[in-house]
């Protein structure tokens, strides 16, 4: 009878420790204890400006995108 207790309490225990689980105690740090810049989408008050088209001639990117899958080099 006192062997199966004991064997109950030790899994007790390891599944006490299994559970608490891995990490660095600051991965396991509430986030309000973070900076916000590191745990949200805040806002860091940089301002990009307006996006831009980068591509306007669809034909001359696909040709690029098709040179570089193929190999060719000018």
């Amino acid at each position: 009878m006192k062997g199966r207790q004991w064997i109950s309490n030790a899994l007790v225990f390891a599944l006490a420790i299994l559970s608490s689980g891995c990490g660095t105690a600051r991965e396991k740090a509430a986030p309000c204890k973070r900076p916000a810049n590191l745990s949200s989408y805040a806002s860091t008050g940089d301002e990009c400006g307006p996006m831009t088209s980068v591509n306007s001639d669809r034909a001359a990117a696909l040709a690029a995108i098709q040179n570089l899958a193929t190999g060719h080099e000018e």
